[in-house]
């Protein structure tokens, strides 16, 4: 296969992991460990630090430029840049279509997430084994933990530029771990419809600066989208690299940890269509059925997904 072809596949990679981050429920940790690059992924992500950010950085003077390539080489920068174009556009290209779902479709659309979220902890609670008091004690504080901010978050935390930039933080970094949804964290803090419509707003007004039709939206979008990665890029560097730590150093206790967040999540579905359903005027009864229904169809997708992918190992 020719090295074109390579990185090809690779950005089709890329855009099905993003296609995942972007969904509540689906990781796209786990698409990676199905297309085959979990590993390579993470091999690269830990070996950046910020010592080889700065020689890559030097590289814009001409004599730092072969230390600049051998330090992008060491963190397989081609293989991380590639990627990393996929996973973006399929992240603006999906979460655009979910903020019109979203808009048009709240009930059936959270009713999809909830379906999603269920199905893939009913997946991971096979991977999990409750026989020590410390497993269960991590098991109760990640359910609690999601339960609680599922019922509080949406209403209690405002979308300040602190708040996006730790839910970018905790979402970015969850992002490369196999079962845990990085959107999903997004939903449990509050802060997914609000970082779907202002990334589909951020689009628009890009496009509008780039036909000259003025810049304001770009410019009012810009703060939440840089506040929100720069927290990626701090969430990558830290959060990441601790639970890759505490998974080696006691990886039954926070894997129940881990996967007892995503039991605790499937509140956050709910309590969304309950705000929505209030704002409008329907009664849970009348919405049920469209809720159930798009739920059946989220749990499908995940059980199909799941049948082709391997077993996760952490």
């Amino acid at each position: 296969m020719s090295d074109r072809r390579n990185w090809a596949v690779l950005y089709l990679k890329g855009i099905a992991m993003g296609s995942a981050d972007a969904v509540p429920g689906v990781s796209g940790g786990t698409i990676a460990l199905i297309v085959g690059i979990y590993e390579r992924l993470i091999a690269a992500v830990t070996e950046i630090d910020p010592s080889r950010i700065r020689r890559v950085l030097a590289g814009v003077r001409p004599a730092n430029i072969p230390d600049a390539r051998a330090a992008f080489h060491e963190i397989d920068g081609a293989f991380l840049v590639v990627l990393g174009s996929g996973i973006a556009t399929a992240v603006i290209t999906v979460l655009s279509a979910v903020n019109y779902l979203l808009t048009t479709q709240p009930v059936a659309t959270y009713g999809f997430f909830f379906g999603l979220i269920a199905a893939s902890a009913a997946v991971l609670l096979g991977d999990v084994e409750l026989n020590t008091p410390r497993r269960k004690a991590a098991a109760f504080s990640g359910f609690f933990l999601a339960f609680l901010a599922s019922g509080y978050a949406s209403t209690a935390l405002e979308s300040s530029l602190p708040v996006v930039f730790v839910a970018g933080a905790v979402a970015v970094s969850a992002m490369i771990l196999p079962g845990v949804s990085g959107s999903l964290l997004l939903v449990v803090l509050g802060q997914y419809e609000y970082m779907s419509g202002t990334v589909s707003r951020a689009i628009d007004g890009a496009t509008a600066f780039a036909l000259g039709n003025g810049s304001d939206a770009l410019a009012e979008t810009l703060p939440t989208v840089a506040a929100f990665l720069a927290g990626g890029v701090v969430g990558v560097f830290t959060i990441a690299h601790a639970v890759k730590y505490a998974l080696a150093r006691a990886r039954g206790a926070t894997l129940a940890f881990l996967v007892s967040l995503v039991v605790g999540a499937l509140r956050a579905p709910v309590v969304e269509v309950s705000i929505r359903l209030a704002e409008s005027g329907e009664t849970w009864a009348a919405a049920a059925p469209r809720f159930a229904l798009a739920a059946a169809g989220g749990t499908a997708a995940v059980l199909v997904l799941n049948r082709y992918s391997a077993a996760i190992e952490y």
